[in-house]
């Protein structure tokens, strides 16, 4: 398209095969958008594009990704407020025109599988070496693996116990990522071989760390999740089919939790809403999920 969108917080520049999004910085400005900076979207990233009414005369173009295809959106699992998704650009309400015009632009340029999940991420995480520092210890991530130290102030005698860990991305299966802004924050890495969640509370568990207040706050941690959750899904052993030919799992075959199927029936709703499947695609594909529980 070649054109440039300027909205409250954020530049949409629109290229041919992707949009740019650039975060503008100041203090008003969500600190997860200046954390992030710039996003480059693939348009085969998303499964849809709509134009909704924003508060105090404004209008929102709201681009929706694909399931499984942005590791940040993933990790965040629906737990952003609307004013921290980075999907969601602010207009003056007189633009509204503008943001039906780009609105219907972005929804010719999306791909043929825009309404199934995407079978690998398709936009890019942050890039270690990322850290931030949690109630009870700090977290680091290098890009091969993931260190948990410990702090005497906030660790449990559990954890102080187990000692500072280290933990290969060859040997996760993946993240779970709790919003410091929910009460009891969490973030849990989870083993490879090992669908569920840790039994134990995370305070209690040596692959999870806590977040208090002003402690992993949603700008470190949860570009920090969704890093992590890149590298494991890169480090991902091929599955072979009974052909013999190479296959990668879904980024959403890891876990079958009822919260993930109630999530991936939500976002099914969404694109029902949005006029992206019938009501016989919705009613199947629902079936397909409650099926998985």
């Amino acid at each position: 398209m070649g054109d440039v969108l300027a909205g409250f917080h954020a530049v949409w520049e629109f290229d041919t095969d992707s949009v740019l999004i650039r975060f503008e910085r100041g203090i008003r400005r969500p600190k997860l958008f200046q954390a992030l900076g710039e996003r480059r979207i693939p348009y085969e990233a998303l499964s849809a594009v709509e134009v909704t009414e924003g508060r105090r005369g404004t209008v929102v173009l709201h681009a929706v990704p694909r399931h499984g295809a942005d590791p940040l959106m993933e990790a965040a699992n629906g737990q952003l407020k609307d004013d921290s998704d980075p999907y969601r650009l602010v207009l003056p309400a007189e633009h509204e025109t503008l943001a039906e015009y780009y609105a219907d632009e972005l929804r010719t340029a999306l791909g043929p599988e825009a309404k199934e999940p995407a079978d690998r991420h398709l936009v890019a995480a942050p890039e270690p070496p990322l850290h931030f520092k949690a109630y009870d210890g700090k977290a680091s991530f290098d890009g091969r693996s993931v260190a948990f130290r410990w702090f005497w102030t906030g660790a449990s005698s559990a954890k102080w116990k187990c000692g500072d860990q280290t933990f290969p991305v060859g040997e996760l299966a993946g993240i779970e990522w709790r919003s410091p802004e929910i009460l009891n924050g969490y973030l849990r890495l989870l083993a490879r071989g090992a669908r569920d969640g840790g039994a134990d509370e995370a305070d209690q568990d040596p692959a999870a760390v806590v977040f208090g207040l002003g402690y992993g706050p949603v700008h470190e941690s949860l570009p920090f999740a969704a890093a992590v959750l890149q590298a494991v899904r890169a480090a991902e052993p091929a599955q072979e089919t009974p052909d013999g030919e190479p296959v990668r799992r879904r980024t959403g075959d890891a876990r079958r939790d009822p919260a993930d199927i109630a999530d991936r029936i939500r976002h099914l709703g969404e694109l029902h809403g949005a006029g992206l499947l019938t009501d016989d695609e919705f009613s199947m594909k629902k079936a397909e999920l409650l099926a998985e529980l």
